[in-house]
């Protein structure tokens, strides 16, 4: 389920391999992290102590980022096309990740109460995320487009005219090499509003901010599970409901007693 049932080891890179097992291990540590956090704000531990913990978890945070920079260079087809989440994680996707102007009008109303000052600073990040993805995803389709029309480039009947296929393949790949840049750019943005979002916020609230996330992509994966395990049959739309219902209640219950036994 953390990996999303991605192609079988033998039918990816090496670096696609090594990525997925990464990030197993990244979202086993990041599960681990969830569970300090929860209980250091439940027994109220002094704000320097929490800090510790919140400081931790940036890191935690930046070492995915690294992990995803290196899968970026090695095999960027991997990291686009999402196969190392789960089915209904990658309906969410925003180039290969979370889009921060979403994930920050979430957080926005968990934080209740803000300053004023605090809200100023959490809507202009959001603002300034919004316009940054914006421009990402418009820079993207216009490489989209510029890959298809070099891919398309020339009659597409001529498979005996190598000369011609060799300089279009060439043509294509030299636009290729701008895909990393922008799924890097597109991370660096996710980066830098966690960062600046901890520089708005207090310990405490950032360190609620992490729970939210966590739980967030939590219920992501689990409603994964839930669409697998969904009944088959024609059963009457009701009971649908309320059995789908009830698998949910199930296999949150069952993850909350393994983050709290963790």
């Amino acid at each position: 389920m953390l990996t999303g049932g991605c192609s079988a080891p033998g039918e990816m890179s090496s670096g696609a391999v090594m990525f997925d097992m990464e990030y197993a291990r990244w979202l086993d540590e990041d599960n681990k992290y969830m569970t300090e956090i929860q209980g250091a704000l439940q027994a109220q531990v002094l704000d320097g102590n929490l800090g510790t913990i919140v400081e931790e978890c940036i890191r935690h945070y930046d070492e995915l980022f690294h992990l995803r920079a290196v899968l970026a260079r090695s095999d960027v087809f991997h990291l686009m096309t999402g196969m190392w989440a789960t089915q209904s994680e990658r309906c969410f996707l925003w180039m290969a990740g979370f889009r921060p102007s979403e994930i920050l009008k979430m957080l926005i109303p968990q934080l209740d109460p803000l300053t004023e000052q605090q809200l100023v600073g959490m809507c202009n990040l959001q603002q300034s995320s919004g316009q940054a993805e914006e421009a990402l995803t418009q820079g993207l389709q216009q490489l989209h487009q510029s890959l298809a029309d070099a891919v398309g480039a020339g009659p597409l009947n001529d498979g005996a005219d190598v000369a011609n296929y060799t300089s279009l393949m060439a043509l294509a790949l030299d636009r290729l090499d701008n895909l990393e840049s922008f799924y890097r750019q597109a991370d660096n943005l996710r980066q830098q509003t966690l960062h600046h979002m901890r520089r708005i916020l207090t310990t405490r609230q950032t360190a609620r901010c992490f729970l939210s996330i966590g739980e967030y992509h939590r219920r992501l994966r689990a409603l994964s599970s839930i669409w697998v395990s969904r009944p088959r049959e024609n059963f009457v739309m009701a009971e649908n409901v309320s059995s789908t219902a009830t698998e949910f209640q199930a296999i949150h219950q069952s993850q909350q007693n393994q983050f709290s036994g963790l």
